[in-house]
């Protein structure tokens, strides 16, 4: 059974940090992608950040680029999000998702084979 689980979201103050994780179960990242996405009330759902396991490609939204970090550690097959100097309207709820694409194409949420549950971050000022 495939699985992606998100932890790590939670409150924190403007300026702030968070780590989120997607523990991924049921396959292995080779020939993966594995994107992360959020949703804020009201608003579309929105690629921020994905890396592509055929290369190690990784791609960024201009919205979290130079503040929002994607790694991975393959051993526990667990993609991560580092982010930082973190704002108001980075509230949401943050998803992982799993594919087979191209990194150029992870702005896009539409036709992700598997989605985790989400994990929600609030940053108040």
């Amino acid at each position: 059974e495939v699985q992606l689980v998100e932890s790590g979201g939670g409150a924190v103050q403007v300026g702030g940090s968070l780590r989120l994780s997607c523990a991924v179960s049921g396959f292995t990242f080779d020939g993966y992608t594995i994107g992360w996405f959020r949703e804020a009330p009201g608003q579309e759902r929105e690629g921020i950040t994905c890396i592509n396991f055929k290369d190690d490609a990784t791609w960024y939204s201009g919205t979290v680029k130079g503040r929002f970090t994607i790694s991975s550690d393959n051993a526990k097959n667990t993609v991560y999000l580092q982010m930082n100097s973190l704002k108001p309207e980075d509230t949401a709820v943050y998803t992982c998702a799993a594919d087979r694409r191209g990194e150029y194409l992870c702005y896009d949420p539409v036709g992700w084979y598997y989605w985790g549950q989400g994990t929600q971050v609030s940053v108040s000022s």
